[in-house]
Parts: C-alpha cells; sequence; structure tokens
C-alpha cells in the first residue's frame, strides 16, 4: 500500500457530438488555460448538487451556444486520470441530436473530425483514451 496523499476528485461531464456525416466536435483549449492547445470534447465541470447530465446541458449551451435535451444523451464511456493535483472522473455521452448553431463561445477553435482522425489532435492525457472507444464505435 502506497502512502499517496488522497487528491480531490474532479467529475467532469463531456460530449461526443456527431454530425449527420459521423464527425465528432472537438474545441481547442485557449492558451493561457491549463493545457492550453490542446483539443478536448466539449462539457465541464459538475456543481455541487447538479447531475452529470444537468452540467453537460449547461457547459454545452454555455461554451457551444447549442441547447441539447437529456433524452438525446447516450452514456457511453468513461475516463479516469490522476493528474497532478487531481483526480479526474470524466463519463462521455454521445449526442447526435441539438438544436442551434455550433459557435467557439469557450474554446479558441472548433473541429469536426472524423473520429479515425483524432490521434492527429494533441489532447488532454484524460481525453486520449476515449479516442480509440469513438473510433471503434462510430
Amino acid at each position: 500500500m502506497t502512502s499517496e496523499t488522497p487528491k480531490p476528485m474532479v467529475l467532469v461531464a463531456a460530449a461526443a457530438l456527431v454530425d449527420v456525416d459521423g464527425r465528432v466536435l472537438i474545441g481547442q483549449r485557449p492558451e493561457g488555460k491549463q493545457l492550453g492547445g490542446t483539443w478536448e470534447f466539449p462539457g465541464g465541470k459538475v456543481e455541487p448538487g447538479e447531475t452529470p447530465e444537468k452540467a453537460l446541458i449547461r457547459e454545452l449551451e454555455e461554451e457551444l451556444g447549442i441547447q441539447v435535451k437529456e433524452a438525446c444523451l447516450a452514456p457511453f464511456v468513461f475516463s479516469s486520470f490522476s493528474y497532478e493535483t487531481f483526480h479526474l472522473l470524466m463519463p462521455l455521452w454521445l449526442c447526435r441530436r441539438w438544436e442551434g448553431v455550433v459557435q467557439a463561445r469557450w474554446h479558441s477553435a472548433l473541429a469536426w473530425v472524423k473520429p479515425n482522425r483524432l490521434t492527429d489532435y494533441p489532447m488532454p492525457p484524460a481525453d486520449e483514451p476515449l479516442v480509440a472507444y469513438l473510433r471503434d464505435f462510430l
């Protein structure tokens, strides 16, 4: 047994938005932010008292300007990754239906990418393992 100091757990809900051509949306984290310049699946931290689904719906509205109904979120896979100062647990939902036009409100850039090309984009360590599942499933 190790004597590792326990790290706070951070729960982040993320979405793989899939368009009619089977491409997945990723956003580039702004420079100056932690892991700035890397590409991630949209989403964000679950606030106290919030369900992961409600947090994801809120984050997609804030980050992308789209409205998503909870019924359109399909639980898919999750990532569990230990960063230096916290442990991240990130469930990923698939979403093929939303209202509104996707726009980069928070990310410095957005890209619609075929699943087999997602590895061409540098991602945060917690996002990387999700790519293989998307590639194999989509």
